[in-house]
């Protein structure tokens, strides 16, 4: 039944009507009608009636009582995000995952509820355990109220507990629990995508607030510019599609040319795979990483050369001629991909692809001039703290006391304007192998968005088990998310991160009790929500239940 105006000559009427199915056709019948609705309105009978009616309607009688402020809310508890990213934890199957391998262990309450409620932590806040369990009162966490901060700890310790069978893996680091975890995830997805024939890797470090644990904690390289606080280094591989495949945790003081080899050596036993080909960038390369690299059958690599540091590449290859392959054009169009020359270059025996990249080229050539300008007008007035800057320093030469602009240094950088130079084993076509590594960059972007994830700091865990475990919620934050992403793009969406994290939090649920019956009432979805809903495949809760 539905309400109705019906004109007839200067009046409206209000009416009450049914909608009926008469021998298959659908048909109107008129149960009543009320009056004139100028008459109604102005006696205020059509409230009286309202009101009166909404008596016999709970929702909206409870709805009109938390308007009206005749009830007030017990609690109110942020509703979003659980409700998406529960689906897309019981979709990659991490809940069964974890209940297989807790099959055998009697803990005492709900480990995989403590590693949800981690992980959600990492995605909306970060932070550390203590702050996640201060975090969840305010949430509606199905299984989570109940857990205690201690159980938390205990949950990380079993995910980063080290297994007594290695598997005959490098020595680098332990095989732990979580290693089986992301080897059933892959095994699953496996069957439902493909083969795991192309991989990224990158790394980064993460500074310690406490003592770093009992080895991982070192001081190294900081990508954090902290030098003087103890790190570790976490290694990602994800596979050509960008999808999370594992994680590598490392002690602070290891550096990114030893990664790449056990990393390697690691994927191939761990998802018995029988080729692959590793993409990364150039400070994985060595010379004897390289080399080790090409003994390993059934390994074909796609790395980024150093361009000013490496003999070869700066002298032989980008001082060779010969003609570029068009792979992107120029276009004006804001949608179209980057321009991109190719060309393919032998030097003695090794195989190297110059890229080149002319709207690049151009923005180098302008941020260099801007640069040089500014040196020349501090250099005339006798400046010279700026010597200490890197991006200065580079263009210098010194004649004594004096600094003076070195147009050799000018030149040789204005040959590297735009470009950057591959190395390959591969069979794949020049224009191939450009457009794999630029895959890379679209990882190393994901890996920027998300290192707020990645970092999860404060880590006050003093033991390598619960730091491992720590670290590896954030990884499977990280799988969450990108399963996220991925649904939205097949659905032709693209959002901000902030903004979905934003209308999620926005979307809440108050307690409220009317007349000893206790109701949840649910605020309305805004901006991003209900499409992110929709790609997640969970169906908008009701705006009122008991």
């Amino acid at each position: 039944m539905f309400p109705r105006i019906k004109t007839t000559g200067k009046y409206q009427y209000l009416q009450i009507v049914e909608n009926r199915r008469v021998n298959g056709k659908h048909t109107q019948r008129v149960i009543a009608t009320l009056g004139r609705l100028e008459e109604l309105t102005q006696s205020g009978q059509l409230d009286e009636l309202t009101w009166r009616l909404a008596k016999f309607c709970t929702k909206a009688r409870v709805v009109q009582a938390h308007r009206e402020g005749d009830i007030e809310a017990r609690a109110v508890r942020r509703l979003g995000p659980a409700l998406v990213f529960e689906r897309l934890w019981k979709a990659l199957g991490v809940d069964r995952v974890l209940s297989r391998l807790l099959a055998e262990r009697r803990f005492g309450f709900e480990v995989e509820r403590a590693i949800f409620l981690t992980v959600l932590h990492r995605l909306f806040a970060s932070g550390s355990d203590r702050a996640a369990e201060r975090w969840r009162q305010e949430y509606v966490i199905e299984g989570a109220q109940d857990l205690a901060l201690h159980q938390l700890y205990r949950a990380m310790a079993w995910l980063g507990e080290a297994l007594a069978e290695t598997n005959g893996l490098a020595p680098l680091a332990p095989r732990c629990v979580k290693d089986l975890v992301e080897e059933d995830l892959f095994a699953r997805r496996r069957d439902l995508f493909t083969k795991l024939d192309v991989v990224f890797f990158d790394t980064t470090s993460i500074y310690f607030e406490g003592a770093g644990g009992q080895t991982l904690g070192r001081h190294g390289n900081s990508k954090d510019h902290r030098p003087d606080r103890k790190q570790m280094v976490v290694g990602v591989v994800l596979d050509g599609q960008g999808r999370p495949v594992c994680c590598e945790l490392w002690p602070g003081n290891t550096t990114d040319v030893k990664t790449l080899l056990p990393i390697v050596e690691r994927l191939r036993q761990r998802f018995a795979i029988g080729s692959v080909c590793v993409v990364a960038d150039r400070g994985m390369i060595s010379k004897d990483t390289l080399t080790r690299l090409e003994r390993l059958d059934g390994i074909t690599y796609i790395l980024g050369a150093r361009m000013r540091q490496n003999k070869e590449v700066n002298e032989d290859v980008l001082g060779r001629g010969g003609r570029y392959q068009e792979v992107h054009p120029q276009s004006s169009d804001p949608k179209a991909p980057s321009p991109l020359k190719v060309k393919e270059v032998f030097a003695d025996g090794r195989r190297y692809i110059v890229c080149h990249n002319e709207d690049q080229a151009r923005k180098d050539a302008a941020d260099r001039e801007a640069i040089l300008a500014h040196l020349s007008d501090q250099l005339r007035q006798g400046a010279k703290s700026f010597v200490g800057n890197k991006g200065y320093r580079k263009y210098l030469k010194s004649q004594g006391p004096r600094f003076d602009i070195d147009d050799a240094k000018v030149k040789a950088e204005a040959r590297l304007d735009g470009k950057w130079v591959l190395r390959t084993n591969t069979t794949l076509s020049a224009k191939e192998t450009a457009l794999k590594y630029k895959q890379l960059w679209r990882v190393e972007t994901l890996f920027r968005t998300t290192k707020t994830i990645l970092e999860t700091r404060p880590i006050y865990h003093k033991c390598d088990e619960t730091i491992r475990g720590h670290v590896f919620c954030s990884f499977l934050a990280l799988l969450l998310k990108t399963e996220l992403f991925e649904r939205l793009e097949r659905n032709g969406l693209a959002y901000e991160w902030n903004d979905i994290r934003r209308d999620l939090e926005a979307l809440q649920e108050a307690e409220l009790l009317l007349d000893g019956e206790t109701y949840f009432l649910r605020t309305q979805l805004r901006g991003t929500c209900h499409d992110v809903l929709r790609a997640a495949g969970v169906a908008p809760p009701p705006t009122l239940r008991q």
